[in-house]
């Protein structure tokens, strides 16, 4: 029986299949070879202020230099002190000033198939146009702004435009509830919501004006609106508060310097669900953001300049903040942005962009990769993807049969895959391949950036041995990371500072195996205590989605009188009939892949599992369902609450 007192995991997954980088990407990459990021990671964590400090002043514009790289009162970091640089001027008028403006920023498609370009130099008018409309509206620095748009170019060029006179955007998600929209609105004290009267989505016409009035009525503090003309529904306007984007923004002047901002001046607040209570506002600052944001992107995705980029998240999610706008148009990137849904009109909408616009970077996320499999392989068929260089997984674990189908279906076995590690809080990618240097193990985010000092401990703060599973934590400050939760500093040193006393806790489950490779096990809560074994609940479902007959599988624990607690999962399938037989199957294949006592009690069939508006599974919703308790804590980034209805009524 393993010993509970450290708060060690046992780990029950073993992966034996690696893929080195193919000779001819090593040979272009930017680094070429395990010795080369070694070296790197080791120059980095000799001296991490001389490190950052050498790259900040390469990768950024200053208007006027920091004179101290790092200033860290725990858990108060302050990077590039006494420094003036804005994010928006990095990202846009630094292209222009160096002759680039002629230079591709922003290729966008709507879902109904409208398309538009927009260059370096077209995107710097029009950030200027909506930046003079936003201070014709009385926002200033430190002001706040909420968004809540559709995926158009207009998002992006708002969110530069709060950046470029020094307002804090906060982005909500285009699908969140009015009741969502202005508790976010109320924490932040918005003063001013952009939005648009709609948004396409699988063919509809989502009501974002309508859903915003609901909001506008419980935000005291908002004083205008702006509302972009995207689906050309008639919607209400409520004079002196409304404003048409057309009216004040195409009208405005495209003259508007960038604001020389301190680099400590905040930069955006972005709202994550709290397992329980209001959601938090993560809050990120203009420099160290903007340089980590721009040096993961170039290193993780390999940055060339006739690349084709492609993440597929929302900016309604850090994902799009840090590489649909700000890594990727700081490095000068030709960013792809689609509107809609990737199955509309039908499932290989994705791959048919892939081939028309020949995109060359694809990132997405594990449950996008699993609705795939799921769909079949045929809509994968039709399609040229011979562009395609690398692939990349965000948001969660990937379980290594869905890894290894995004490598043969999509990859044709030739594109590395880079599988990142990161969060809300960490403001970018922490670990990842490099995908020309760093052999890859299906399931594994493999190695931490150099910059980035991790260590797996125990509930008292000791390190755990080799391939033994604890928390997940990094000891080191990096220019990314959050400064704090916004309104609440106590909330931010009780979360992420008070359980082991001078590191970050990340919240993950982790091991690092024998090769140094790291394996998120799911969040902290998410561990099974079995019979005195403390089991990872994503390499159960590892096992299950391993099984031909499986397209996606969560894990939870319910209460058990003599194990403590029981393995309950839910299967949904890819054509398979459900039954007792393929139940009793499933069981003996997870037996057969990590052993008896991760054999699952409980299987569930369902049709779909509730998710996050961002493509994560909810088991904490499911961790309710199989105990037979009614959900608690926050479900305003639950996607369809409808799934929560049928796995009730299933129940009863």
């Amino acid at each position: 029986m393993a010993d509970q007192s450290g708060g060690g995991i046992d780990t029950v997954m073993h992966e034996e299949r690696l893929f080195p980088p193919p000779p001819e990407f090593a040979a272009q990459a930017r680094i070429k070879s395990m010795e080369e990021y070694e070296s790197l990671w080791r120059k980095a964590a000799a001296d991490l202020p001389k490190f950052w400090g050498d790259m900040a002043r390469d990768e950024l514009h200053w208007f006027e230099p920091f004179d101290e790289t790092l200033r860290w009162n725990e858990p108060v970091a302050e990077w590039f002190v006494g420094g003036k640089t804005n994010a928006c001027y990095n990202c846009v008028d630094k292209h222009v000033v160096e002759g680039h403006g002629d230079r591709t920023a922003i290729i966008w498609e709507g879902e109904p198939g409208d398309e538009r370009t927009l260059t370096y130099a077209e995107l710097l008018s029009e950030v200027r146009k909506c930046a003079n409309a936003l201070k014709s509206l009385g926002i200033r620095a430190g002001d706040v702004v909420s968004l809540y748009m559709p995926m158009t170019p207009e998002l992006a060029i708002a969110m530069l435009a709060c950046a470029r006179v020094g307002a804090i955007h906060s982005v909500i998600f285009a699908g969140f509830s009015a009741e969502a929209i202005a508790e976010r609105n109320n924490d932040a004290g918005a003063k001013l919501v952009i939005t648009a009267d709609g948004g396409w989505r699988r063919g509809k016409v989502l009501p974002l004006k309508e859903t915003v009035d609901k909001a506008l009525a419980k935000s005291s503090t908002v004083e205008h609106c702006i509302v972009l003309k995207r689906a050309g529904d008639v919607v209400a306007m409520q004079e002196d508060r409304d404003h048409w984007w057309h009216d004040v923004v195409d009208g405005a002047s495209d003259q508007c310097p960038a604001e020389p901002l301190d680099s400590e001046t905040p930069l955006f607040i972005l709202y994550t669900s709290g397992s329980t209570g209001k959601p938090k506002g993560i809050k990120h600052t203009t420099a160290g953001y903007s340089l980590y944001a721009k040096k993961t992107f170039q290193w993780v995705f390999d940055h060339r300049d006739d690349d084709v980029y492609w993440c597929t998240a929302d900016c309604g999610w850090i994902t799009g903040h840090s590489y649909v706008v700000y890594g990727p148009l700081a490095a000068g990137a030709k960013v792809l942005m689609y509107e809609g849904a990737p199955n509309h009109p039908a499932e290989d909408r994705f791959w048919d962009i892939v081939e028309r616009h020949k995109v060359t970077v694809f990132y997405t996320a594990p449950t996008a990769i699993r609705a795939f499999i799921k769909w079949g392989d045929e809509w994968v068929e039709k399609h040229d993807l011979s562009s395609l260089r690398l692939l990349g997984t965000v948001g969660e674990g990937i379980n290594p049969e869905a890894w290894m189908w995004y490598h043969k279906v999509i990859g044709n076995e030739r594109c590395p895959i880079v599988d990142t590690w990161w969060q809300t809080e960490t403001g970018g990618i922490m670990m990842s391949p490099l995908p020309g240097a760093i052999a890859t193990k299906p399931g594994s985010c493999t190695k931490p950036l150099p910059g980035i000092v991790p260590a797996i401990v125990d509930s008292d703060g000791h390190e755990v041995p080799t391939d033994q599973g604890g928390w997940l934590t990094v000891t080191h400050p990096w220019p990314g990371m959050l400064r704090g939760i916004w309104g609440d500093m106590d909330r931010y040193q009780e979360v992420y500072w008070s359980q082991v006393p001078g590191k970050y806790l990340a919240g993950d489950n982790a091991r690092c195996d024998v090769d140094g490779y790291y394996w998120i096990m799911g969040r902290i809560d998410d561990v099974l205590n079995v019979s005195g074994h403390r089991l990872s609940t994503i390499e159960i479902e590892s096992a299950l989605v391993s099984h031909p007959a499986v397209a996606e599988a969560a894990a939870v624990g319910r209460p058990h009188d003599l194990k403590g607690e029981a393995v309950a999962v839910f299967v949904t399938l890819k054509q398979a009939e459900p039954g007792d037989e393929l139940r009793t199957e499933l069981r003996q294949h997870v037996r057969n892949e990590i052993g008896a006592l991760a054999q699952p009690d409980d299987i569930r069939f369902t049709g779909s599992l509730p998710k996050t508006r961002s493509g994560k599974i909810m088991r904490r919703l499911l961790k309710d369902i199989a105990a037979g308790r009614e959900a608690v804590g926050d479900t305003t980034t639950l996607e369809d609450y409808s799934v929560l209805a049928r796995l009730r009524s299933d129940d009863e």
